[in-house]
């Protein structure tokens, strides 16, 4: 049965078109909606796909509108805008907790062990944690922060930086009591990540740097998420390279256990602080200023 509903647009890449198109510029676009020019370049470039046509004209230092990306332009943002103003009219009325967002992984692993001591200290406000590896439109989706992971020549203009990154083997207790060499290699499980964006935080790597790429451990498990990887690493499944900064309380509380040498900083990479457009609310700004002090402390 035909229907229409699987022929519409995916409604992130119209946002990233529209304030591309609003402002000509790819790089303002980000600005805007708190993404990356590469970001916006490739919801842009996605949409193109999509429709079959071109909707800018790129120049070394220019960009314009096609005929068809100026007739898309503008029905866009009358429907952006129509749907902006019905969803405010839809929002349940009365206090509005602070919403914060974060990937998933950031969110288990930092964010969410933290908040019983943000309630203790503020119990009348109401938080929502809005776990997604999405990148949320920060005010015209209803989200108040965000705690980002990026290179830092990609944080988001007004960004704060939290705290930086470094890596280092982990393992439970058990595992952790043995070194990790050529000796003990062909009888240890690997927690692999699967995401060739981070390779420092693959196994390939590290064995090579230490000299160890052609021995066979006794077994590799990949994950896709990273959060899961952890949670094998503390259940004693083997070993998996640590994010420092974001399990420096499971490390506290010797639930995992560094696995010999000291953590290698990560360069010019860090986590951010994102708020969004505007005058935050009193309960936002104290929920801000509880998040650097965090940041602070973990750095």
């Amino acid at each position: 049965m035909h229907n229409p509903l699987r022929r519409l647009l995916p409604l992130d890449p119209l946002r990233g078109f529209v304030a591309a198109a609003r402002h000509l510029s790819f790089t303002r676009a980000a600005e805007e909606l708190f993404l990356t020019q590469s970001a916006i370049s490739r919801q842009v470039q996605a949409l193109e796909d999509a429709l079959g046509v071109r909707l800018f004209v790129r120049g070394v230092r220019t960009l314009a509108l096609t005929a068809e990306g100026a007739r898309l332009a503008r029905a866009a943002q009358g429907w952006l805008d129509d749907y902006a103003a019905l969803a405010d009219a839809l929002r349940a009325r009365g206090p509005r907790p602070v919403t914060v967002t974060a990937t998933i992984g950031i969110s288990a692993l930092w964010l969410v062990p933290r908040l019983s001591r943000f309630q203790a200290r503020y119990p009348d406000i109401d938080v929502r944690v809005a776990a997604s590896n999405r990148v949320f439109e920060l005010g015209r989706e209803g989200v108040d922060l965000a705690v980002r992971y990026c290179a830092d020549r990609d944080a988001p203009a007004g960004a704060e930086h939290l705290f930086g990154e470094s890596v280092v083997p982990v393992a439970s207790p058990v595992l952790a009591a043995r070194p990790l060499d050529a000796t003990t290699l062909p009888d240890t499980v690997l927690l692999d990540f699967d995401d060739p964006r981070y390779p420092w935080l693959r196994w390939s790597d590290w064995l090579a740097a230490m000299g160890l790429e052609h021995i066979r451990p006794r077994a590799v498990l990949v994950f896709n998420h990273y959060d899961q990887l952890i949670q094998a690493a503390v259940a004693g499944q083997g070993i998996a390279i640590g994010r420092a900064q974001l399990l420096d309380q499971l490390l506290a509380d010797s639930r995992l256990q560094c696995v010999g040498g000291s953590p290698r900083e990560i360069a010019r990479r860090g986590f951010w602080l994102v708020t969004a457009p505007g005058a935050p609310r009193p309960e936002v700004a104290r929920f801000a200023e509880w998040l650097r002090a965090e940041g602070a402390a973990t750095a």
